[in-house]
């Protein structure tokens, strides 16, 4: 809007307050797993001990006999298609004659409580022969994904050349709220299921393909998710929880214990990466030259795409003439991978951003001037021959990450053990410590890539209300506690100068919103709910001109009232325009510019958009136990404009805890294609006792087509932590720390 209007108190540029988060703290909120329905039946999942065998049967009939049991499901009952997939259908939803990993769903059973459920699971008999298991992916012959991005001369030669593998681990997304979904019949046959999910419309086509039911049998309310980082993008409770309903023609909640979801949903995907880098003797690059293998696991998931991101994003945000990446996905007997917070440049960054580090070494020059160097801006050329054609303030960011002081050195005397390595263990007492700084730069692209279609559609409505007005917003977009609605509540007040809005439940009666992820969904559905509102107010602004004689033009909505743009005189009452019961909607759809399937050498324009960071870290290492404490974070970021400042800072914390947590701690270990730590017990997550202080330089520089000027922003923070950390430890250690998460052994010498 323009004119005289003034800023609304929850409007666009405010530091609203999230509407669920008192429920949330206060323990209200209700969770996709505190669902509840008259006469709601319990479903639980037997799930396969063997990462690869063959079924040769399966026995049922002391289950079905059980007590309390309502139904008992295999292969056998899949009423429609009976695999399933993200991208590609090629996950079976109950497996019939071979599983492929630990954990594979192969029967369901729907009784009337959870322990019985579970009684009657233990009861099922599959008969299984091992078979032997593929799991070191350098080994797998089959492929998910691959993809080769080639620029530049053939010939890449330097006076100066630095190389490293590099590894990273298993990362899980960690969400606090489990899988968990309610199915309920309906009369006609159908079934309505409220569940925790990233995609609303990705799980009704996988959901109609294997129910064997139209899209209108079918609905999809998005119940209370506890967090997701990709990791509910693919299907999990979704096609049993129906097929139970369906049978049994009673309500089923299924809701995974905190093992089951380990096995249950994809992590992040592990990497091996080859890296050479060449450059002059003034540390300008030359070359860059990569090999980079991701295990896939057992199924596609979203491999190919991630696949895509890890080629286009393996130079890092630099410029550089001649590049040769080859990236492949390989199938495994490993439980599969997918979607993580990141996706693909997380395991890229640590290795290019490592390789940065080296040839500084290797050349004496300061780590940040190097990157200084090389760091592409505004109309440099990507190594997919895409030019950036949006603000890229790369160098600022490091310039104002450098500037900032670094903490001071700690004064003699006892130090609190909370502030040590080991924390709250109180293993050391300062003894065999060393403090070292670390810098990283990386970036990912925004929203989907490569060709793949993308969109988004949003209902606005607003209507009189108790004399006043009243402004709706409908999507089916996926709020997973990132704060969509806040930012499409903020939308709708300023475009409409109204404070009362209310976004209504996401569910598959609004249009597709697409996927709450890859950073999208502020710049798309924001956009859709921006356009939709401003339909509504001109709309409104019609009718108050046709009341009042004065052109539309010369006319603004401010805090309910019809206003003249100049004067700012109050020209009506805006409630008196809109009849009770006749609300003045709109919908409108948005689509973004098309981007391009890369060719046979990995060129074209394949991203829409990029997010640019930089952090420090500060660390102190007890060089004699092999412990780390993070002692300050810093990131600088551009954010476009931050719409809402406090989710911003709140999204920069949230991505440096989860890149602090996969440097230094988070790793699912898989041995012999089992994992043996599925457990917040085993798997360890940062806590308030992990997360140094931070600080923030946020750079808001507006892009231009963006709602406001905004930028997806919510993924790098989590992609640059992790090399910033190791970098640090590096520099106070002096190991040569290639894989993530470090391990005490990787810094005494003995890894």
């Amino acid at each position: 809007m323009s004119g005289i209007e003034p800023p609304l108190l929850a409007g666009v540029g405010a530091n609203v307050p999230r509407p669920d988060g008192w429920d949330k703290v206060e323990g209200r909120y209700p969770y996709a797993s505190d669902l509840r329905a008259a006469g709601m039946l319990i479903g639980v999942t037997v799930r396969s001990p063997h990462p690869h065998a063959r079924i040769r049967s399966i026995d049922t009939r002391a289950a079905r006999e059980a007590s309390g049991v309502a139904a008992v499901l295999t292969h056998a009952d899949v009423p429609g298609h009976k695999t399933y997939g993200l991208v590609k259908d090629d996950q079976p939803v109950l497996a019939g004659d071979v599983v492929r990993y630990q954990g594979e769903p192969v029967a369901l059973v729907a009784a009337e409580t959870d322990e019985l459920a579970r009684r009657a699971a233990s009861l099922i008999v599959v008969d299984y022969e091992p078979l032997p298991a593929m799991t070191d992916p350098d080994e797998a012959t089959d492929c998910a994904a691959q993809v080769r991005v080639r620029r530049g001369s053939p010939d890449l030669s330097a006076p100066v050349v630095v190389s490293g593998e590099y590894e990273v681990g298993i990362q899980d997304q960690a969400f606090l709220g489990p899988e968990a979904g309610l199915a309920v019949p309906c009369p006609d046959g159908g079934v309505e299921l409220h569940v925790a999910t990233q995609n609303l419309y990705y799980d009704l086509r996988q959901l109609c393909a294997s129910l064997d039911l139209p899209p209108e049998m079918v609905r999809l309310t998005l119940a209370g998710v506890g967090g997701a980082f990709g990791g509910r993008e693919d299907i999990s409770v979704q096609i049993h929880a129906c097929m139970l309903a369906l049978r049994t023609g009673r309500p089923v909640r299924i809701s995974y214990n905190r093992t089951e979801s380990f096995l249950g949903h994809v992590h992040r995907h592990p990497a091996r990466l080859h890296y050479e880098h060449g450059a002059g003797h003034d540390g300008v690059l030359r070359y860059v030259k990569a090999r980079i293998r991701y295990d896939g696991g057992a199924y596609t998931s979203s491999s190919g795409a991630v696949c895509v991101n890890a080629a286009t994003s393996a130079v890092g945000p630099y410029d550089c003439a001649d590049v040769d990446i080859e990236c492949s996905v390989a199938f495994t007997n490993n439980p599969p991978n997918g979607a993580m917070r990141g996706f693909g440049a997380v395991q890229t960054c640590f290795a290019y951003e490592s390789q940065m580090d080296a040839l500084a070494r290797e050349l004496g020059i300061d780590p940040v001037e190097i990157r200084r160097r090389n760091a592409l801006g505004t109309g440099s050329t990507m190594p997919t021959g895409q030019v950036v054609d949006q603000p890229a303030p790369v160098r600022a960011l490091l310039d104002r990450l450098a500037a900032l002081p670094l903490p001071p050195e700690p004064g003699p005397g006892p130090r609190d053990p909370l502030l040590l390595p080991g924390g709250a263990g109180n293993t050391t007492h300062g003894e065999g410590l060393r403090r070292g700084v670390g810098y990283a730069l990386g970036f990912k692209n925004v929203s989907f890539s490569a060709g793949k279609p993308d969109h988004s559609a949003a209902i606005v409505a607003l209507k009189s209300a108790d004399g006043g007005l009243a402004a709706e917003v409908h999507t089916s977009a996926a709020e997973l506690g990132q704060g969509g609605i806040t930012v499409q509540a903020q939308i709708a007040r300023t475009e409409l100068g109204v404070e009362q809005v209310t976004v209504l439940a996401a569910d598959t009666r609004a249009p597709d919103a697409g996927s709450t992820s890859a950073s999208r969904q502020t710049w798309l559905t924001g956009t859709a709910v921006k356009e939709a509102a401003a339909a509504v107010r001109e709309e409104l602004l019609r009718r108050a001109s046709r009341d009042t004689g004065t052109g539309p033009r010369d006319l603004a909505v401010a805090d309910g009232k019809i206003v003249h743009r100049k004067t700012g005189e109050v020209l009506a009452d805006a409630a008196d325009l809109i009849e009770p019961g006749q609300p003045i909607e709109a919908m409108r759809e948005y689509l973004p510019p098309r981007t391009e399937l890369l060719d046979e050498n990995g060129q074209g324009n394949a991203h829409l958009g990029y997010q640019f960071a930089a952090h420090r870290a500060v660390v102190e290492v007890d060089t004699e136990l092999g412990l780390v404490k993070v002692i300050e974070l810093a990131t600088a970021q551009d954010v476009g404009v931050a719409l809402n400042p406090q989710s911003v800072e709140g999204q920069l914390h949230g991505g440096s805890a989860q890149g602090l947590g996969l440097a230094l701690m988070e790793e699912v270990v898989i041995q012999d294609g089992k994992v043996l730590n599925p457990s917040f017990t085993d798997y360890l997550i940062p806590t308030v006792l992990d997360m140094p202080p931070m600080r923030l330089e946020i750079l808001q520089t507006p892009h231009p087509g963006r709602p406001y000027g905004s930028n997806g922003m919510a993924e790098v923070p989590n992609i640059t932590a992790p090399p910033a950390i190791v970098a640090a430890v590096r520099a106070a250690t002096g190991a040569d720390v290639r894989r993530i998460p470090i391990r005490p052994p990787d810094l005494l010498g003995l890894g």
